[in-house]
Parts: structure tokens; sequence; C-alpha cells
């Protein structure tokens, strides 16, 4: 029987398409890193776009307020009506807002807010920022000693980073009262006593640590979105691939922070 090994033409074809692989996969990761290091020091230099930063803010903001708010809404009264069998089987119904607090505050709120602006905001700025690289618009804004990268990528970063903490807060209150619509309808409860149960379950860390998630899943969304649309390829096909990675790849990243940071904080809460 004929052993194979790696000096033969199947062994070293392997070897070479491994070779390539790595050698793509250390290339992004410079361009990764070349892309983190241009933006922070972008940040600090003028001139500062703050017209597109605030028109950023709105377009990241409040054009997302209609979906946020039918999410959030939609995920205090399933919550609350999936979680009521569990405690009514063990004579704890009362303690139900201090449960959909707890849930809402702690992870459900800043998750799914970050995977709704992955969806709607990645794709966006990943397919905008795209198209304007197979069009060559930003070749043309450099030809005209205009800096792209701070116009384009910075106010978009910038803009995922401080308003996605705010949409999550709004994400707080909006599945709160949510919850407590079920709540009353089903046990009676008055406003007064909800709120009071609802605030007493969380603390300062739960609210404090729920927002610097925010703003490292806003960060994170805006930066894969600029990172794949500025530097797309292969005309409308890449277009449609960065639009589609920028969502893949943020989302992966969301859960991956998450996880972190939930070991991160439980170490905190330990001390």
């Amino acid at each position: 029987m004929e052993i194979q090994d790696n000096n033969t033409e199947p062994g070293r074809k392997r070897r070479y398409f491994l070779t390539r692989r790595l050698d793509r996969l250390f290339l992004e990761l410079y361009n990764i890193y070349v892309f983190h290091v241009r933006f922070f020091k972008e940040v600090f230099v003028p001139p500062y776009e703050f017209r597109e930063i605030v028109r950023q803010c709105y377009e990241v903001g409040v054009r997302s307020l209609p979906l946020i708010s039918l999410t959030g809404f939609i995920i205090g009264i399933v919550f609350t009506n999936q979680s009521r069998p569990s405690l009514a089987e063990f004579g704890a119904a009362s303690w139900l807002p201090s449960l959909v607090s707890i849930a809402i505050v702690r992870a459900l709120a800043p998750l799914v807010t970050a995977l709704i602006a992955a969806g709607r905001v990645g794709s966006n700025i990943g397919a905008e920022l795209g198209s304007m690289r197979v069009t060559e618009q930003i070749d043309a804004m450099e030809v005209s000693a205009t800096n792209p990268f701070n116009f384009l990528v910075v106010t978009r970063v910038l803009a995922t980073t401080f308003m996605i903490p705010a949409l999550t807060m709004y994400t707080m209150l909006v599945a709160l009262m949510g919850a407590y619509l079920n709540v009353s309808q089903n046990e009676l409860t008055s406003f007064s006593t909800y709120i009071t149960q609802v605030f007493d379950a969380i603390t300062f860390l739960d609210i404090f640590s729920s927002i610097i998630k925010s703003f490292i899943f806003g960060f994170t969304i805006g930066m894969v979105g600029s990172y794949k649309g500025y530097n797309s390829s292969k005309g409308t096909e890449g277009v449609g691939k960065a639009a589609n990675s920028s969502v893949v790849t943020a989302m992966f990243m969301v859960f991956i922070e998450e996880l972190l940071a939930l070991q991160i904080i439980n170490a905190i809460r330990a001390l």
C-alpha cells in the first residue's frame, strides 16, 4: 500500500492553500488593527464634523425608534408570559416584576438593542460606504483634499457609540411598560407597587454595566460596518457582501462581548 507524504503533489497543494489562508487571516487582522489605529488618531484631529455627527445620530437613533419601540414592548410582554407559569408553580408569582426587571436591565435590553442596530444600522453603513467605494466617490473625496475617513467613518462610529446606549435605556423603559401591562392585567398589580418592586430588584451596577456594554456594542457595530464598507471591492457584488458581512460579523462580536462582559460583571459582584 502506497503511503502519500507531504512531498507529493497533493501534499504540496494542501500546504500551499493552508499557507495562503493563514496569510489572508494575518493580513486581515493587520488591516483591522491599522483601521482602528487610524480611527483613534482621526477622532481627535480637527476639523470636527459636528453637523454630520448630528445627522448620523438622527439616522441611527431617531429612525430606529419605531422598530425599537415595537421590539421592546413585545419583549416585555412575551418574557412576562413565559416566566409566569414557572413562578406560579412555586407560588412566587409576586416576584414577577423583580424577575422581569433583572432580566431586561441586565441582559435583554442591551443585547436586543445591539442586535437590532447591527441588522439595521450595521448593514446600512456597510452598504452606504461600500457603494461609495465602488463608485469611486471616496477616491474623489481624497483627490479633492477632503478627508473621507474623518467625514465618513469617524462620524458614523461616534454616532453608533453614543446612540446605542440611549436606545438601550429607551428599550428598558418600553419593555418594562409592556411587562407592566401584562402584570397589571393578570395580577392586578398597581403601578406604584410594580415600580417599587422593579427598582428594589436592580442595583446601580446593573444599570451602569448595561450602559457600558451598550457603548462597547455601539462602537463595535460602527467599526465593523465602516470597515467592511470602506474596504469593499468587486462592484455591486462587493456592496452586497459588505452589507451582509457587516451584520453577521457585528452580531457575532456582540455575542462574544456579551459573554466576556458577563464574566467580568459576575466577578465584580462576587467581590
